[in-house]
């Protein structure tokens, strides 16, 4: 069998159940319940200035239901 057609068949194969499994792990990992303080600092980092650097976020009453 020529190299092309084994890289092929495992691209199609194995290599697509391993990045799909990757890709679920990274999802999980973002998701996960103590990521939303460090997403949402990150989020801020446009509205952040030299002179006046951005103020924490007030939490909302929907956040609050969310997060306790």
């Amino acid at each position: 069998m020529e190299t092309y057609s084994l890289l092929r068949q495992f691209a199609d194969s194995w290599m697509l159940l391993a990045l799909f499994a990757f890709f679920i792990g990274v999802v999980i990992f973002v998701m996960r319940p103590g990521a939303t303080k460090t997403y949402e600092d990150v989020a801020d980092i446009p509205f952040r200035n030299e002179d006046t650097p951005a103020q924490p976020r007030e939490k909302t009453s929907e956040e609050d239901v969310k997060h306790g």
